[in-house]
């Protein structure tokens, strides 16, 4: 039984980018680099890749993931939940031997990441017998204390629809609190805990802080991805197969 195993979510229907997850970066498609990620890691045991898609499960299984079972179009809408997938996995991992002990949930759509970060967040999971997950955050470039929304008059007001007073937020980056985004570099969930309480994360989830990572929400951060590729090549060449 795999102690670790990788499930990257890889489904067919994207619509900010679409099929974002199947499309070419450095002459390769995206989840390839993810694939190749976890490849290179030295403790997730298993590669498997969840998709509704017989085409995107070829690509899979060529760049060397395994793709055994395909995800249900119910489990496989834009707006259906990770925890849909992610059960729909433990179950047939259940029912085909038994399941890990922790799952590193890898999005595809974090392409440039280091195994050795992997393999380090996956220890500090481990490690840590209080956590009942670990994600994957980076810090912002700006407090998000010093953002706006726009109020249904058409106002800006402080994050949260707080206040119109907008002068304390021009005060210097450094008067507020650091805040971190998920950035889908890679989250590691505990299967006992998602068996015994129906949840992926809780309420103890512990902060994994990674170097920046672009994730691919829109076309604008696909093409900055291909503008880093042309200035670094080296960045595919753990995805040769």
């Amino acid at each position: 039984m795999a102690d670790t195993i990788a499930l990257i979510p890889a489904r067919s229907g994207s619509q900010g980018v679409p099929h974002k997850n199947i499309r070419a970066l450095g002459g390769h498609p995206l989840m390839a680099y993810t694939i190749a990620a976890c490849r290179r890691s030295g403790l997730i045991d298993r590669v498997i890749v969840s998709t509704d898609s017989d085409e995107y499960a070829e690509i899979a299984r060529r760049y060397g993931a395994e793709v055994p079972f395909l995800r249900p179009a119910k489990f496989s809408g834009s707006n259906s939940p990770d925890r849909e997938f992610v059960l729909h996995a433990l179950d047939w991992l259940a029912e085909a031997g038994g399941e890990p002990t922790n799952v590193a949930q890898m999005r595809p759509t974090t392409p440039f990441r280091d195994p050795a970060i992997i393999d380090r967040a996956i220890t500090a999971f481990s490690e840590n017998n209080q956590a009942s997950a670990l994600r994957s955050v980076h810090e912002m470039s700006e407090s998000s204390y010093k953002t706006f929304e726009i109020t249904p008059d058409g106002w800006l007001a402080t994050l949260g629809l707080v206040d119109l007073t907008l002068d304390t937020v021009n005060l210097a980056r450094q008067s507020f609190p650091a805040t971190f985004i998920a950035n889908g570099y890679v989250d590691v969930l505990s299967v006992a805990f998602i068996r015994s309480t129906g949840l992926l994360h809780g309420d103890r989830v512990m902060a994994f802080v990674t170097p920046p990572a672009v994730e691919v929400d829109r076309e604008i951060d696909f093409e900055f991805l291909e503008f880093r590729v042309a200035q670094d090549p080296l960045l595919t060449k753990p995805v040769e197969v």
